[in-house]
């Protein structure tokens, strides 16, 4: 598995990155046993970021986390969590909340401390002056007890991940469907900034939660109806090759080699396997071609998301 330093933090991530959503119910259900078999798989193949967050099932996938890096397993992975995102539509970003969220945190992963820590979901405070203070003073707080070693913040809104970068002193971002087949902002907007203050990006959602994927997304799916006949398309195109749209999906951020890691969320030794063959495996540039022009049309078209609407 081939590994990049993540921003100045120093650490060495690799490629693929394990998500820990589907360990909380996100994507249907989940045996716990099978699932820990997947992150001892996905480990011992060299996948050595895992990400999770107390959103994930009000806690559950940190806690299958824990019981699954318990002995020499912690020591091989770069663990990261978040704080701020409680349910669907709650969310507290006081410090006072983070600070105990962290330690909820560290108990159910059965740790001292994290690697990353991040607020998740910023743009849906209102009052982002709070974040990029209060917030943030709260997660240097937790940085210099020893309690996470690198902070950060995660959110959908290109502009405001830049503007977070730009105000904060930021280890970290997570930004999600951004670097895919659809959407390139990371690549020109997002990037360029990142590493001007020597910030690591984590990508994730290189299927944009489901849209580039043969069975396309589920109902609750936010992008515009025109996004999905397009993808659509796309499937139909990778159809006719024999081919899966999820593994060009995923293989396409992993070209790019100023995306240090991109986080894939897995639940079975199954999906690790799948990921680690659209890893290994080279791209066929005439298939993505095709579905690069089936795409065309609805490029950076984006969705409402918090308090921010699909122009920011």
């Amino acid at each position: 598995m081939r590994t990049n330093t993540l921003g100045n933090t120093g650490l060495k991530v690799s490629a693929l990155g394990f998500g820990g959503g589907p360990l909380g119910g996100f994507y249907g259900g989940f045996e716990e046993a099978e699932s820990i078999r997947a992150l001892h798989l996905a480990i011992d193949r060299g996948v050595n970021l895992v990400d999770t967050s107390p959103y994930y099932g009000g806690g559950k996938s940190e806690e299958i986390l824990g019981k699954g890096l318990k002995g020499g397993w912690r020591d091989k992975v770069v663990l990261a969590t978040k704080c701020g995102r409680i349910a669907k539509d709650q969310f507290n970003f006081t410090a006072k909340y983070i600070k105990e969220s962290c330690e909820t945190s560290l108990r159910l992963l059965q740790t001292d401390h994290v690697d990353i820590l991040q607020a998740h979901d910023i743009e849906f405070e209102p009052n982002l002056d709070m974040v990029f203070t209060e917030t943030f003073h709260a997660l240097q707080d937790l940085k210099r007890q020893g309690k996470c070693r690198f902070i950060g913040m995660t959110g959908y809104p290109i502009r405001l991940l830049a503007q977070a970068i730009e105000t904060c002193k930021l280890d970290v971002i997570i930004s999600y469907c951004h670097a895919t087949l659809l959407d390139d902002g990371m690549q020109t907007d997002l990037i360029p900034v990142a590493q001007k203050h020597g910030t690591g990006i984590i990508n994730a959602s290189a299927m944009c939660m489901g849209l580039l994927t043969m069975a396309g997304p589920q109902d609750w799916h936010p992008a515009p109806e025109a996004v999905k006949i397009a993808c659509r398309k796309a499937a139909d195109v990778c159809k006719k090759h024999g081919a899966d749209l999820a593994q060009l999906a995923m293989q396409y951020p992993l070209m790019d080699n100023r995306i240090a890691t991109t986080l894939v969320g897995m639940k079975t030794p199954a999906e690790v396997e799948s990921n680690l063959v659209a890893e290994a495996t080279p791209v066929n540039r005439e298939l993505l071609d095709e579905v690069l022009a089936a795409l065309a049309p609805v490029k950076n078209q984006r969705w409402d998301s918090g308090l921010f609407k699909a122009q920011d």
